[in-house]
């Protein structure tokens, strides 16, 4: 099933975006089958049974963080992850810098629909966000993530996602050094067509790939 779901996922996205198998709520098992499958990319966002599957999956594979990582926790997991896509406090930055032993691609969260149930910074907050990164040499930030509101309104999700690439498109003008604004992580397995329609390059897709939990 897990290769049926990855081939087909990949004939509609193509070279478009990279789709990370959500496999938080899956086994181990799970996790190896769809590696089986040719999938390389994996997100989680608990950090219970993380490092069980990082242990377990080949050293090839790419661990992405795409919950909340708290401060405290970092140095719990950063040392296993190639990615984090919820950073949106310099708390988690300066830990980062403190316990990682590798560069960090990270996303920047931006609570586009400004939800006060969603994590992120909201737009006006980036730029400045931006500026205060610069401190930390472990943190390499690639790109900008958002989520959609849970809505069956197609128009107010391409909204969201064609707003968060405006914002992108406004801030590559500061990129130097470890501030590279060039990705979007946005779209999940109900919305990620409308999100590629908006230039996704990531794509976080759970149970649309993983089958139900």
């Amino acid at each position: 099933m897990i290769r049926d779901n990855y081939e087909q996922l990949s004939r509609e996205i193509g070279d478009q975006a990279v789709l990370i198998a959500v496999t938080k709520y899956h086994s181990v098992e799970d996790a190896l089958t769809a590696y089986d499958a040719g999938i390389r990319h994996f997100g989680e966002s608990r950090i219970e049974g993380f490092l069980e599957k990082r242990e377990a999956l080949p050293e090839d594979a790419e661990v992405h963080f795409i919950g909340t990582l708290q401060s405290r926790k970092v140095k719990d997991v950063i040392d296993h992850l190639n990615y984090v896509h919820s950073l949106d406090r310099a708390s988690v930055a300066k830990k980062i810098e403190q316990y990682s032993s590798h560069t960090v691609k990270c996303f920047i969260q931006v609570n586009i629909s400004g939800e006060t149930t969603k994590h992120g910074l909201p737009p006006e907050e980036v730029p400045g966000f931006l500026e205060d990164m610069r401190a930390y040499s472990r943190v390499r930030i690639i790109g900008l993530m958002t989520m959609a509101p849970h809505t069956e309104d197609e128009a107010e999700i391409s909204e969201v996602f064609e707003q968060l690439g405006i914002l992108r498109d406004s801030l590559r003008e500061r990129n130097s050094g470890n501030i590279q604004v060039e990705e979007l992580s946005m779209g999940m397995s109900n919305d990620y067509h409308i999100a590629l329609r908006h230039g996704a390059t990531y794509i976080r897709i759970g149970s649309k790939l993983m089958g139900s939990r």
